[in-house]
C-alpha cells in the first residue's frame, strides 16, 4: 500500500514539475497528425502534408509571427549543427521564408 502511495506521489511530483509536459515538436506533431486524420490524408498526399506543417506552414492563411519564425530557424539550425558562416547563411534564408 505504501508503495503505491509513493508512486502516486511521484508520478505526480514528475507531472507538476513538467518532467512530463511536451515540448513544441512533440505538441506541433500531434496537432499535425491530428489535422492529416481530419483530412484523411494518407501516402504520399500525407507525407507531403505533414513535411509543410512540421516546417511551421499553416493551411488556415494563419500568419507565422517572426518571434515564432525565428524559434524555427534557429532550432533547425541548431539541429543541422550549423555554425559561422553556414549558420548566417542558412538563417538569412530561413527568416526570409525562401
Amino acid at each position: 500500500m505504501k508503495t503505491h502511495v509513493l508512486i502516486g506521489l511521484m508520478a505526480g511530483v514528475m507531472l507538476a514539475t513538467g518532467v512530463w509536459a511536451e515540448t513544441a515538436p512533440q505538441m506541433r506533431m500531434k496537432s499535425c497528425n491530428v489535422e492529416a486524420g481530419k483530412q484523411n490524408l494518407a501516402g504520399e498526399a500525407r507525407k507531403a502534408f505533414m513535411k509543410s506543417c512540421l516546417s511551421g506552414a499553416t493551411q488556415s492563411g494563419e500568419k507565422i509571427t517572426p518571434q515564432q519564425r525565428m524559434k524555427n530557424c534557429n532550432a533547425e539550425a541548431t539541429g543541422k549543427q550549423m555554425k559561422g558562416d553556414a549558420r548566417k547563411a542558412f538563417m538569412k534564408s530561413c527568416l526570409s521564408g525562401k
